[in-house]
């Protein structure tokens, strides 16, 4: 039997789920990054995008905003000056589809309008439900991930997740987004213990009843400095291990800062994992 779901169109590619794991590559626009990888100009971010795309990155995606918990708050207008004139110039330079990671909606309709290709919320919908109505205006792909930051779980993380995502893509369904553009993340330390990060990368493969495609974001987070008690810029191993069980788990895309390691990595992962 053929458990593979169906493909996904975006910018002139077609991504066909199961026959290998994409991989994300991160540019952060941010100088408050978690994991320091921060950085100050478009210029750097198109170099370092382009850089990614040689390393073997799928997908690019560009966020403007720390989601650390104790970040400090972008205005809108910051955010906006941030990822769209890097968003403009990444379209003209590199081929493969961009994600814009914001879940403001202004910041997001402008980063469409300059050449953003997939929707990235890192809260699911539950800031602005707009942006589900976006996708389906724009036909584009939108990622929805589950953050329990405004109510923690203190029960089994895995059913929560689980209802969590089945309310926002229902609120994709009921606005018309095209149900083979919707990715499912389980939001990997927004609002997680350590103890329920772990459990997540473990349980994965439960995340497969939504019939959506995965994307694990665990590169660099909290969750493995505080189990190798290590800094954010010394966690490459611990990343490794996350995405090489996540992908045997089920993982579609890895969203990552080191991409030229998990993308070998991924290559051999798949090796072992997929027929």
């Amino acid at each position: 039997m053929d458990n593979r779901l169906p493909p996904m169109r975006c910018r002139g590619s077609l991504f066909k789920w199961g026959e290998r794991t994409f991989v994300m590559g991160i540019i952060n626009l941010s100088p408050d990054s978690f994991s320091g990888d921060g950085l100050s100009s478009t210029d750097a971010a198109v170099e370092q995008a382009k850089r990614f795309v040689e390393e073997g990155a799928d997908f690019i995606d560009v966020g403007g905003e720390s989601t650390r918990p104790d970040s400090n708050p972008v205005t809108l207008e910051e955010e906006i000056a941030r990822v769209v004139p890097a968003i403009s110039r990444l379209r003209d330079e590199i081929k493969v589809p961009i994600s814009i990671d914001s879940y403001k909606y202004e910041v997001v309709r402008q980063a469409v309008a300059a050449g953003a290709d997939i929707i990235n919320d890192v809260w699911g919908l539950k800031k602005d439900s707009r942006l589900a109505c976006l996708a389906a205006e724009r036909n584009l792909p939108i990622i929805l991930a589950s953050n329990q930051r405004d109510r923690p779980c203190e029960g089994d993380i895995l059913p929560e997740i689980i209802a969590d995502l089945k309310r926002a893509i229902g609120m994709c369904k009921d606005v018309g987004v095209f149900r083979d553009n919707i990715i499912v993340d389980p939001g990997i330390g927004f609002g997680k213990t350590r103890e329920q990060n772990l459990e997540i990368v473990r349980r994965l493969a439960e995340l497969r009843v939504l019939g959506k495609p995965i994307l694990l974001g665990t590169s660099r987070k909290s969750f493995i400095g505080l189990t190798l008690d290590l800094p954010a810029g010394e966690r490459l191993e611990g990343t490794a291990a996350t995405n090489a069980i996540g992908i045997a788990n089920g993982a579609d895309i890895i969203r990552v800062h080191d991409v030229r390691f998990m993308t070998r990595l991924a290559r051999m992962s798949d090796a072992i994992t997929r027929r």
